[in-house]
């Protein structure tokens, strides 16, 4: 099969690897981190300006409409650079989420606003009761008057703190919903935290929060909210492979300098041995990214599901393998904080088990070839 890109991809990949490279080094990545927000509005306003906002959004309304290939693109880049900025939770899903369940008013008001940064959106979907059925949904919304009336439970949602739009995920009688909620609305609590690869997420509460009409998102949501939860689970796959291919590169940089016993370790065969079988777990997931990429968006949503699974299952094993192996390679300098690689292991780490674990992907795959 092909798997180059044409023109258009390939520059969309190459700017934001040139901007990674000169406005977001390691340094400056460690600058981010320590803020109070934890995340730079700097650095964001200055990914609007590049388009990269606006991937997702369609041409005839003002974006890129790059695609689940733009998007896998700049995600490659993104996890090489370990961005802390809520791309993945806002250019992507929330985004995705608005243009694909969203009125044409509804487009029309939220849209602009995401694509120039103005505005930052994030899908409040998980549950402490979802576990890995997706549609497993707690909170409930209720009619009131011409109105809602919107009480749950949201659990670790990435870059809530920094969002000013919740959509929020909720049982509608015997069906589903997905409602835009201001993130400062009466009856709204967050409490933050930081999560394992240091970015920031919250537990949110929704207490009798008031709704328009017009804040929910289409009608009954079930099948367009697990489409774009698996749109979701490619992206962020391919932000993975991203830091994956550079953790492998880091260590190979490493041990040719490294010397011990008088050589470089890069030239003791079982070192070799080690990085030749990370090179091959990255060839994997490489494969694995391109194929939840390329079925992200099937309209059959058993196939869509089994290949995402599968995508998952082979990219959160090739995560453990490299991120182990790599910090194992580094000696305790590969757990400082110092260095780079202990912040892509933990980046590794958090990806295995974010949108369903490696074994609980590795469960629904079986599932679905027997119910095939």
């Amino acid at each position: 099969m092909d798997f180059s890109f044409n023109d258009e991809q390939q520059m969309l990949l190459d700017t934001t690897r040139r901007f990674i490279a000169e406005r977001y080094g390691f340094e400056h990545r460690n600058r981010v981190r320590a803020s109070a927000e934890g995340w730079s509005r700097e650095v964001w306003a200055q990914l609007a300006e590049l388009g990269l906002l606006a991937i997702n959004i369609p041409e005839e309304e003002g974006g890129i409409g790059a695609g689940a290939v733009g998007t896998m693109l700049v995600g490659n880049a993104i996890g090489e650079g370990m961005l802390l900025e809520p791309f993945w939770s806002s250019a992507v899903v929330a985004t995705h989420a608005i243009v694909r369940m969203g009125s044409s008013d509804q487009r029309t008001a939220w849209l602009p606003a995401l694509a120039g940064g103005e505005s930052i959106a994030v899908l409040a979907h998980d549950e402490a009761s979802t576990r890995f059925d997706a549609m497993n949904v707690e909170t409930r919304a209720t009619p009131n008057g011409e109105g809602w009336e919107l009480s749950g439970r949201k659990s670790m949602v990435y870059h809530a703190p920094a969002a000013n739009l919740l959509l929020v995920s909720a049982r509608v009688g015997d069906g589903l919903g997905v409602f835009v909620v201001a993130a400062d609305a009466v009856g709204v609590g967050l409490a933050p935290c930081a999560t394992v690869d240091e970015q920031r997420a919250a537990d949110i509460v929704f207490d009798k929060v008031a709704l328009s009409a017009d804040s929910r998102l289409g009608g009954e949501a079930r099948d367009s909210l697990q489409a774009v939860l698996d749109y979701a689970l490619a992206a962020l796959c391919a932000e993975a492979f991203g830091a994956m291919d550079r953790i492998l590169a880091a260590t190979i940089s490493y041990s040719r300098s490294r010397v011990q016993f008088g050589a470089p370790i890069g030239s003791f065969q079982a070192l070799q041995h080690r990085m030749a079988e990370m090179l091959m777990h990255l060839e994997q997931a490489r494969s694995m990214s391109y194929l939840a990429t390329s079925r992200c968006t099937d309209p059959d949503p058993a196939a869509r599901r089994a290949a995402l699974s599968a995508a998952k299952t082979l990219m959160g094993q090739a995560a453990r393998t490299i991120g182990q192996q790599a910090v194992q390679l580094h000696g305790g300098m590969g757990m400082t904080d110092e260095l780079d690689v202990s912040h892509y292991f933990k980046r590794l780490l958090a990806f295995e088990l974010r949108c369903g674990t490696t074994e609980q992907h590795l469960e629904s795959y079986r599932r679905q070839l027997r119910a095939a």
